[in-house]
């Protein structure tokens, strides 16, 4: 346990830093999950909303320092590619 006054307060931030941040990488991680099951099942409209969601979401954390920005713009791309493509392949499928 710290002794000095300054290092107490340092450990009492800390704990509040991580649990915002751990707070705002499981939001990114559901909604990434969400978006993926979205596609899996076909419900392309609610894949595109959660994909925003999850793209906002991951700008949010890059901007806070939470992730780093390329990861979070990795992330993103890999989202809307997975939609794009279930798009595709329903577009195709119909024709």
């Amino acid at each position: 346990m710290p002794i000095i006054q300054s290092a107490k307060k340092r450990a009492r931030q800390d704990l509040k830093r991580r649990a915002r941040n751990m707070a705002a990488r499981t939001e990114i991680k559901t909604l990434v999950k969400k978006c993926r099951q979205a596609i899996a099942d076909g419900e392309l409209e609610e894949a595109r909303r959660v994909a925003r969601l999850a793209e906002s979401c991951l700008a949010k954390a890059a901007k806070r320092g939470i992730i780093h920005r390329n990861t979070a713009r990795r992330k993103a791309m890999r989202l809307h590619r997975a939609v794009s493509a279930a798009a595709a392949g329903e577009v195709a499928a119909t024709e």
